[in-house]
């Protein structure tokens, strides 16, 4: 049995039947670049520092070489992969300048 008949009518001739194009001719945007990771220029600090006290809530306490001591959390990549961390873990913080007592914990060293 042949196929039904297509009830539809003929094809319009106004539009190509390739890909739909852009109404004003113009080649579409290019797709934004990834920004570097301190583009914002808020300028953060990196630093290495030993895990000193496993507070609760994510939060630790971090010493690093000149005796500072920094509250941090950790940030959200770790998080996800579910990186686990002790006392005497060696990690890297980023201070933001605006608040030299707080930190965020970017990388577990060992």
């Amino acid at each position: 049995m042949a196929n039904p008949p297509n009830n539809r009518g003929p094809r319009p001739q106004g539009r190509p039947n390739g890909p739909r194009r852009n109404p004003n001719n113009r080649p579409a945007a290019p797709a934004p670049k990834p920004k570097p990771k301190d583009d914002d220029g808020e300028g953060e600090v990196e630093l290495e520092g030993v895990v000193s006290a496993v507070l609760a809530g994510t939060m630790f306490r971090v010493k690093v070489a000149n005796g500072h001591e920094f509250l941090a959390h950790i940030s959200g990549k770790m998080r996800k992969r579910f990186i686990r961390l002790v006392v005497g873990d060696r990690v890297k913080i980023e201070v933001s300048p605006y608040d030299m007592e707080k930190a965020r914990i970017t990388f577990r060293i060992g």
